[in-house]
């Protein structure tokens, strides 16, 4: 598999193409208003919620595809160069399992809607963006010790900035929409007006929400040159033999059969 670079842009072209046609979808239908909603309310109802949960599906099974690969880059990295191996340790190992937790996460928020299954969902939201978080951390560290084999240190401080951006406004996320749901005096959280109290926060958190989520799209992109760089075989399949006493026939002879005319 020679165009591993594909993989950073189909995850970052399907989640943005996701999010934002379930937002159009989601005020065409009335279920939202046009005010800057949550990703997750704009994908409540059907039908955006069926389309949203089966895309977001689609896009987590690449984006852990995408990590795996990552991670067996930084690890092939590791046994070739000894200073890198020394400097990152089993930090490799440990990002990979998180970002596969955020994965999970994210696959949890686009099945279990806020409206169904409210603990679930909050859940799924903490797994994506709080590992996501700390995932993008340990990327941007390991950024600058690969540096001098694979990418560029402009590259490595991209990343480091883009982490800083999604650690601030994921706090920004959490602390104004709990307060804004405290305030929160309307009837449907989905459709909410200025008269309803807590509008600040209310937008103050979905702003920030929809700015974590296209810089966590953005950070993936940036792996998109050094999956350049290399090329991923099939992996090898070995046929184990279950019981060797066992006498097979062959399917068909290999005795000429007579034609009786």
């Amino acid at each position: 598999m020679s165009n591993l670079y594909l993989l950073p842009i189909s995850v970052f072209l399907l989640f943005n193409f996701t999010f934002i046609g379930t937002y159009i979808a989601a005020v065409l239908q009335g279920h939202v208003v046009p005010t800057v909603p949550y990703i997750s309310d704009a994908a409540t109802y059907s039908p955006e919620s069926c389309v949203f949960g089966q895309f977001i599906n689609i896009g987590c099974v690449l984006l852990g595809i995408t990590i795996y690969v990552r991670y067996r880059q930084i690890q092939e990295l590791s046994f070739r160069h000894s200073d890198v191996r020394q400097a990152l340790g089993r930090c490799s190992g440990i990002s990979f399992w998180i970002g596969i937790g955020s994965c999970l996460g994210i696959s949890i928020v686009g099945n279990f809607q806020e409206t169904n299954v409210r603990i679930v969902h909050y859940v799924g939201a903490f797994l994506s963006f709080g590992l996501g978080t700390v995932y993008f951390w340990i990327q941007s560290y390991i950024s600058y010790y690969i540096q001098p084999y694979m990418g560029t240190m402009q590259k490595a401080n991209l990343r480091m900035a883009l982490s800083v951006v999604c650690t601030v406004f994921f706090i920004i996320v959490a602390v104004t929409g709990v307060i804004s749901h405290i305030l929160f005096r309307g009837t449907d959280p989905r459709k909410w007006y200025p008269s309803d109290g807590g509008w600040e926060y209310h937008v103050a958190s979905s702003i920030s929400e929809w700015i974590v989520a296209t810089a966590f799209c953005f950070y993936v992109l940036t792996f998109t040159d050094e999956f350049r760089t290399m090329q991923l075989d099939h992996p090898p399949l070995i046929l184990l033999e279950i019981d060797s006493s066992r006498t097979y026939e062959p399917v068909i002879s290999d005795t000429p059969v007579a034609v009786i005319s």
